[in-house]
């Protein structure tokens, strides 16, 4: 019997303090269009963390959200800890969509990176497969969104309207690209440390000792 989520909605009610390590966690890695390959900070990450695993896709190159958004659900839903998503680019649209059927007590956050503006003007095969328009209410969950300035898949305004709408904590780095191994995000360091604050931050609850 699964007892993690009953435990962690428990302390958070009670208001306790509890910085979490990613070996109390199940990671799930959430790519993007095409997959992310080996040098990509998402695979790099996979590797790292014996908790962390990957949600693959039936179709990687002609995405479809009914397909993208089962398969966040289930993975979820079998998992044995406290669950952290970990999205990047069109899999942080998948996520968003996915919310409204993620349990709460189950899913503690979602770590969400360069989303892609599919309303935008680039030709995304995600544009036919039902993912837009995206989602442009809160989060039932934490959420830590990082945009980049230069994000040649979405403008600092919208990833910035983004943020706002899912109640995200949102920052902006300067001149990044998509945050991907074609930009040099492979090793991503201050993406690690960033996200390791993201985890802290989950173990606390506002306004309570």
């Amino acid at each position: 019997m699964n007892l993690w989520p009953a435990l962690w909605q428990e302390r958070r009610q009670l208001g306790y303090n509890w910085p979490m390590r990613t070996s109390e966690i199940d990671m799930l890695i959430v790519p993007g269009w095409t997959n992310s390959g080996w040098d990509h900070w998402q695979s790099r990450w996979e590797r790292h963390f014996k908790t962390a695993r990957r949600i693959q896709q039936k179709d990687w190159d002609t995405p479809r959200l009914d397909d993208w958004v089962e398969r966040i659900v289930e993975e979820v839903t079998k998992a044995t800890r406290p669950v952290v998503l970990v999205a990047h680019s069109c899999g942080v649209s998948a996520v968003v969509h996915a919310a409204p059927r993620l349990m709460p007590s189950r899913l503690m956050g979602a770590f969400l990176v360069a989303p892609a503006d599919l309303e935008g003007t680039d030709t995304w095969p995600a544009k036919e497969g039902g993912f837009t328009p995206l989602p442009m209410v809160p989060l039932p969950f934490s959420a830590r969104l990082i945009g980049s300035s230069d994000d040649p898949h979405c403008s600092i305004e919208r990833a910035q309207a983004f943020g706002a709408a899912w109640g995200a904590d949102t920052s902006i780095i300067a001149n990044a690209g998509h945050l991907n191994t074609a930009s040099g995000h492979g090793p991503w360091p201050e993406g690690l440390l960033t996200f390791g604050l993201f985890l802290r931050s989950l173990g606390n609850v506002p306004g309570r000792a």
